[in-house]
Parts: C-alpha cells; structure tokens; sequence
C-alpha cells in the first residue's frame, strides 16, 4: 500500500508546500498553513464535440430574472437573481447576511416559488425563530439543516427548488475529501458541485461566505472567481444601517448599492437614504462640522464629517480617521500646512464620518479640509451649506462626477449654498440653482465659507 503523501495547504490563498512553513510565502500570512492528506489530480474534462462557431452566429439564450420582492436587494442585483447563477454572500460576523437571505427565501416562498434553504450552522427550530421576526412564510419554504454536500445536492435534486440558500459555505464538507470542514480543499470541491448543480439543473444557488479578520472572504481567491456573483454585505454592529455592496456581477452593473436598517423585526429597506445621516444633526452649526455628498452606487447621499484639533501634549501629534481613509487625511493636513500656513505639526487631528458610514470617493476631500480648519479656528461652518470636491496636492480643487445630481438631492433637503470646483459645469449649475459658489482653489473654498 502506498504511503499517503501530507502537503501542507494555506488556509488563506491556498498554496501548498511540501513541509510545514510559518509564514506563507504567497499572501504573507502566519500559521495559516494547514497539514492535508495530497489528493491525486482529477482528469479534466475532454470536450471532444466543440467546434468554433462565428460570433454572430452563436445565439443567446434568455437569460431569466427572478425578482426576490425586496427592491434594495433586486437593484444591486440588476433587477433579481438570474436562474442558473451562482451568488455568494460575505460579510461580517452578526452583520445581518443569514437574516437577508433567509427574508428572500420567504418572499420568494409567498410567490409560490420553492425554496430550499439549508442551515449548518442553526438548528431548524432556530431559523423558524428567526424567520418569526421577518413575517409569514408559505408552505413552499423548506428548511434542512445539513452539512454533507453530496446529500444537500441529492435533496435539492428530488425537491427541484427556485432558489437553494447554503448557510454557509465554511460549514459544508465532501466526504470525497480526507480534510475537515472549512479548509481550502473543501470550499473549493463544495463550492464546485454547487457550480455544477446550478448550470447543469437551472437553479439560482445563494452561498453565505465567512470573512476573515481584514475583511476579505475566507477562503482560497478562486471562490470568488468561480461564482457569478459576489456581494458585501457591510457596516457597523452599533449602528443600524446596512449597505449591500456587488463586488462583482456579471449579470448587470456594479455601481450600485442597496441600503438596509436592522429593525426589530429584522431588515427595512431604505428607499430613499440622502439625508438619513443628517436628522441628529444640530441645526445651528458647530466648529469641525461640514457636509458633503457621497455617490453610493447612482444615489447621493448627504453625510456629516466631524473633525477635531486639539493640542497635543505629546510630541508626536495623533491622528485618527473613523469612516474616512486615515491616510488621506494625512495627505489633507499636509496640504493645509504647506499651502495655506495651518499649523497642524502640534495639533492631534481627529476625523469621524457620522453614522457609521463609510466614505470611500475622493469627492469629501473638500468637507473633510473645511472642517479641520473650522476646529482649528473655533469657527462653525454655514448650516446649510455643502462642499464638494477633490483636493490636489498643489491645493487646488478638482472636478469630480454627478455633481448636479449631489446639488439636487441637497437642495431637496434644504441646502442653499454649494461650494463646488470650477470648471465648465459650474457655470451651467448657476443657471439652474441658486447659491452655487465655484472655487479653484481650497483657499478660495475657506473664504467663500468665512473661515479662510
């Protein structure tokens, strides 16, 4: 008998080595290498009938949409699942994906479309609970809690459902494979009969995915480049609000995002979210206080930036950053020193985006530098002002994208000046709205708005 052969599997990107090493020399983790039995290579498949066909010839099936009933859901998606896809789902831990799925199994159960979703992490007793808190489901919603793959596919099989839900993909296992459940070998072999199941039967599958403590999905990279689509359900425990972001799609766009609130009785969407981080604000304005416009996905939506200097009583002055890229910000105070003389050098800067939210356009860049030095001066900004625009390293103020649509949202709420770039757009924003003020520069910026 031959001896089984140990390889030595990194549990992050999966590289394999011949013995044990501490840090994997592919994605630079520590002990992530795992010991498992080698397995001999499957053949690959032989296509012995494929012949090349002009493209113009090649006809299109009809690529069907399944509409899950919740509207945030479906517009990330481009308008619903697509039969015969294959969609995973990361996030957080406790961030609220089981609750999504599990809230679009029932609304797909009230179509009257079968539903099999499968649990191996929760007993069947414990999903009823939840699904309690999310409304009624039909008799066309089945629950298995299971976690041998090979079993969950013969099911499926027999009950042919609209939608198969696994919950969640670390937690299933192929008795085919010597290794535990959760390792690189599993997910990827689990992840590959789901694949399978899905395009040969014409099911929509849902996988649910782990992440790791830097936020990427647990896991070897090649799960994400097996499925259709890759979706990041992301935000802060404390905070109620949720936004469901398509890292990939290649059924529809990638640009947008659908936005949740965690209720009691679980998910609510929020249709129209412009000036939902703005009802606590205070009305009369405070030092370190601005407000500017961030794109998520084609909607504006208004946010508060809070910043704070204070003197330092060490010698090396503290920064921190909450919502906002922290080295940006250290790339704004660099520029408020050298460009317009702001002594930042023995001062602690801190910046907090309002909310939770999370800021990732370079289009805040005006409101992060107007508040900073609002808190330097003790000095507060116009309430009903917003600031828009990129900020160069030369000091100078770049155009950035839909700025009318960010305008129009902020002028429905009540805003009634807009600090925005010069350029051609300006002057076709003053035709159409009222207090539109365009600034070349970051200091022209602070003079219109009193604190330059």
């Amino acid at each position: 008998m031959a001896r089984l052969k140990i390889n030595y599997t990194c549990q992050s990107c999966g590289y394999i080595s011949a013995k044990w090493l501490g840090r994997c020399p592919e994605c630079e983790s520590w002990n992530s290498l795992v010991e498992e039995a080698a397995l001999p290579c499957a053949a690959p498949p032989v296509y012995r009938h494929g012949k090349p066909q002009a493209i113009n010839e090649i006809a299109l099936p009809g690529t069907a949409r399944l509409p899950t009933g919740i509207g945030e859901f479906d517009r990330v998606l481009g308008g619903g699942l697509v039969e015969g896809s294959l969609l995973l789902l990361g996030g957080d831990p406790g961030i609220g994906k089981s609750t999504l799925l599990l809230d679009v199994g029932m609304k797909f159960s009230q179509k009257g479309k079968k539903v099999l979703y499968v649990s191996g992490e929760e007993s069947a007793a414990q999903t009823k609970m939840r699904a309690q808190r999310l409304g009624r489901a039909a008799d066309s919603l089945w629950i298995m809690t299971e976690t041998d793959i090979d079993g969950i596919l013969a099911q499926a099989e027999a009950a042919a459902p609209s939608l198969l839900v696994i919950d969640s993909i670390q937690t299933m296992y192929s008795a085919q494979l010597p290794t535990a459940a959760g390792s690189v070998g599993q997910i990827r072999e689990c992840t590959g009969k789901l694949l399978r199941f899905a395009k040969e039967k014409n099911v929509a599958v849902a996988i649910i995915g782990h992440v790791t403590k830097d936020g990427a999905i647990a896991g070897p990279r090649l799960l994400e480049h097996m499925v259709d689509v890759v979706l990041q359900f992301e935000g802060e425990r404390v905070y109620a609000f949720r936004v469901l972001r398509a890292l990939k799609n290649r059924f529809g766009t990638t640009s947008e995002t659908g936005i949740f609130s965690m209720e009691e009785h679980g998910l609510a969407e929020i249709v129209n979210p412009a000036g939902l981080f703005l009802k606590d604000r205070a009305t009369g304005g405070a030092p370190g206080s601005a407000i500017c416009a961030c794109m998520e996905g084609t909607r504006p939506v208004l946010v508060e930036v809070q910043a704070l200097a204070a003197p330092t009583p060490y010698g090396m002055p503290r920064r921190t950053s909450v919502g906002f890229d922290y080295n940006r910000v250290n790339m704004l105070l660099a520029v408020l020193e050298k460009r317009l003389g702001f002594e930042f050098g023995v001062q602690d800067a801190y910046v907090n985006v309002v909310g939770g939210f999370k800021v990732n356009e370079p289009a805040a860049d005006l409101a992060v530098a107007a508040a900073l030095v609002s808190s330097l001066r003790n000095q507060p900004l116009d309430a009903r002002a917003l600031l828009i625009g990129e900020m160069g390293l030369t000091g100078e103020i770049r155009r950035v994208s839909h700025v009318a649509r960010r305008i129009k949202e902020a002028a429905s709420l009540g805003f009634e000046r807009f600090i925005v770039p010069s350029g051609g757009d300006s002057r076709e924003l003053r035709a159409k709205y009222g207090g539109i003020v365009a600034a070349s520069t970051l200091r022209e910026a602070l003079r219109e708005i009193g604190i330059g």
